[in-house]
């Protein structure tokens, strides 16, 4: 059995776009690879690769008819992504980060603490 703490639940193949589960990538030697020989890695964007254009499409049009905006775990400093909060224009930003950010002067509500104690405060 395989722990799924800090492991990424999604993966892909590079050439293929199979996706798999953390069971492909965990304890396995060298580099995961899928059975038509691509790369298997995790389904996010790493540093310095580009974002999907249709999903950033998609992404603005939902924030530009968004009333509330909740952004989590995030100096706001990594472009482009971060660039997207220039897209809301709804009542309600929500900024929960350990410090401050460039955009905590626009927010409704801002919380300097770590988004795992604010889940926990939260009941269900």
């Amino acid at each position: 059995m395989y722990e799924l703490h800090g492991s990424v639940l999604r993966n892909y193949c590079m050439q293929c776009k199979k996706f798999y589960g953390p069971e492909a990538v965990f304890n396995v030697e060298g580099v995961p690879t899928c059975e038509c020989g691509g790369i298997i890695k995790p389904d996010v964007v790493l540093y310095e690769e580009g974002l999907n254009q249709e999903i950033c499409s998609q992404s603005i049009e939902a924030l530009l008819d968004a009333d509330m905006l909740i952004v989590g775990g995030t100096s706001l400093t990594v472009y482009p992504a971060s660039g997207f909060i220039r897209y809301f224009h709804g009542k309600n930003l929500v900024i929960i980060n350990r410090s401050t950010t460039p955009y905590d002067q626009m927010a409704s509500l801002v919380m300097n603490q770590s988004l795992g104690s604010i889940f926990q405060e939260i009941e269900v």
